[in-house]
């Protein structure tokens, strides 16, 4: 009989195959207690260069067959094995007497708390990274055997979770797809199915463990969910829609670098949320309008100090440069948490998401923004700048902001700084509270930036990275529609305009409700830029208003869905 199991969707497609648990060799409990400190120490430095030797000929046989940005991953990898703070805190428990592995894996567990603590789902899901070569360096000092082979035929690979190490192991040609009982859209496993092309569905909770080896599976990428001995009808179907799909998206490809045009001719921005130079790179190869979010926080994660100011004006003169004169809109930093960055201590928070993050840390640390603003303007000259202020809830914030920013302009202009000329200043609408207040705050920003992701999960007290309630955060849900369609409400008529670069944007039963809701710009994953460019030409803007109209008037996220459904047949 078959059964459905619902997830996330995390790479659209559909798959039909076979199941094939990736299951870890067992590892036996840690040694608490050492030998001698020098002995430990020893042990541990002969594992850490077994796993950079390991880690170096990883990179050299993907050289040919991964992207800059997935080898820069064992690149990041490699430099934490001697990453001083890391080996400080290991050093201080091996002498009171730590066994090595330990010691290793208490130091190691702080960081990967610090990045799962960060409010951005792309940086907890960097969290996976450090995990991964902690544990490489685990399995030397423990004599814990290799992760099996995969079988030789094509396979939908089924875990608990992947780490970077363990989906380079797996051969391409024999994944079929990927679905996992945790993780989300911004987990690796994920990035590395869209990379290939091929379906994933994520965070299908606890439910996913009776599925026995060999069992047959059907994936649907884009809905997310996984289907349990499909009945013979229910293939039939799926390899219709499969067919269907693989003509699309070739189609979508090939005219990726036009504009997203509605049928009646309005135009729709289509830019990409980035987190380093080579993601801005992707998203320019992939035809993106704009980069709609930039991540700043890849400036500051795993080092001891802040960025110097030199070092950031590099790194944003080049993600500038990098979008051929496109609009970049770069957030400045949005950390939080239980003292995500060593160098900015703060106390422990029960729960750091409604706790010290993004402006509010900004506010206990202004000379940390006021670097990162004169970086940006004197970056920004000659570029269409736009700069984003995150996780504001309150018009007091941003009036703050705004002062702020403009005592550094005013400061650099004294000292004969070139400016940016295309400047402009926008917020993201993360807080309820934000959007409900949108006409207040529409004095002091040229444009709003909705963060669906926190909105979301702020609106309906669901947690997207909990598999127990991570379906109930959808943002097609009417609830937040409501208050997309308040902080579009409060700029009609005034020039400005808004965006929305959380997954929503990305969903493309989301597109149409989010164009006929007031949205002109949809930020995304660079992947998804000539899907997302796709579907925005299959609506003309009469018939995106009426469904969005409708969608506000359902109670609840799958009945928007199902009206979307019927109105796309």
């Amino acid at each position: 009989m078959s059964r459905r199991l619902q997830g996330l969707p995390a790479s659209p497609g559909i798959a039909l195959g076979p199941a094939w648990w990736f299951r870890r060799a067992e590892r036996g409990p840690l040694r608490a207690r050492g030998e001698d400190p020098a002995v430990e120490q020893a042990r541990l430095e002969a594992a850490r260069q077994q796993a950079a030797a390991e880690l170096a000929a990883l990179q050299e046989a993907n050289r040919d067959r991964l992207p800059p940005e997935e080898l820069a991953i064992f690149e990041a990898q490699t430099l934490m094995l001697q990453d001083p703070e890391l080996l400080a805190q290991v050093e201080a428990a091996l002498a009171e007497g730590a066994s090595a592995e330990a010691a290793w894996s208490q130091a190691v567990e702080a960081f990967v708390a610090q990045l799962a603590a960060l409010p951005d789902p792309y940086f907890q899901a960097r969290a996976a990274d450090v995990r991964d070569v902690g544990n490489r360096v685990l399995r030397h000092l423990m004599g814990a055997p290799e992760e099996p082979a995969m079988p030789a035929h094509p396979v939908i690979v089924v875990a608990d979770d992947l780490l970077p190490s363990e989906t380079v192991r797996l051969d391409p040609q024999r994944v079929l797809a990927f679905v996992t009982e945790g993780g989300g859209p911004t987990a690796h496993a994920a990035i590395l199915a869209r990379r290939l092309g091929v379906p994933a569905v994520v965070a299908v909770g606890s439910a996913l463990r009776a599925v026995p080896d060999g069992a047959t599976l059907l994936v649907d990428g884009e809905a997310g969910w996984v289907e349990i001995e499909p009945t013979p009808e229910v293939i039939r179907q799926a390899r219709a829609r499969q067919a269907r799909w693989q003509a699309e998206r070739a189609q979508a490809e090939a005219v990726a670098h036009e504009p997203a045009l509605t049928r009646d001719g309005v135009r729709i921005e289509v830019a990409a949320n980035v987190g380093s130079l080579e993601d801005a790179q992707e998203a320019f190869r992939r035809g993106a309008d704009a980069i709609g979010l930039l991540r700043t926080e890849f400036l500051y994660l795993e080092r001891t100090a802040a960025p110097t100011e030199e070092e950031e004006v590099a790194a944003y003169r080049a993600l500038l440069e990098a979008m051929g004169g496109k609009p970049v809109v770069v957030r400045t930093l949005d950390v939080g948490g239980d003292k995500p960055l060593p160098y900015l201590p703060m106390p422990s928070e029960p729960n750091p998401f409604l706790g010290v993050r993004g402006v509010r840390l900004s506010r206990q640390h202004p000379d940390l923004l006021r670097q990162q603003l004169r970086a940006l303007l004197r970056a920004g000259a000659g570029f269409p700048l736009r700069i984003m202020f995150p996780m504001v809830s309150t018009v007091e914030e941003i009036r703050w902001l705004r002062a702020l920013l403009d005592e550094v302009r005013a400061a650099l202009a004294r000292e004969g700084v070139p400016l940016p000329e295309d400047l402009q200043v926008g917020m993201m609408v993360e807080v309820p509270a934000a959007a409900l207040l949108a006409e207040h705050f529409r004095p002091w920003v040229d444009f709003f930036s909705i963060g669906t992701n926190d909105l979301t999960q702020y609106v309906l007290a669901a947690d997207r990275t909990n598999p127990a309630v991570a379906g109930m955060a959808d943002g097609l849900h009417p609830a937040v529609l409501r208050l997309i369609r308040q902080v579009t409400a409060a700029v009609e008529g005034t020039g400005k305009w808004v965006g929305v670069c959380g997954e929503l944007a990305g969903d493309l039963q989301a597109v149409p409700v989010l164009i006929g809701l007031g949205v002109r710009e949809l930020s995304v994953n660079p992947v998804r830029v000539p899907e997302v460019k796709a579907a925005v030409r299959r609506w003309s803007l009469q018939e995106a208003q009426a469904l969005a109209e409708a969608a506000l008037a359902q109670e609840d996220a799958p009945a928007v869905r199902r009206l979307v459904q019927e109105a796309s047949a």
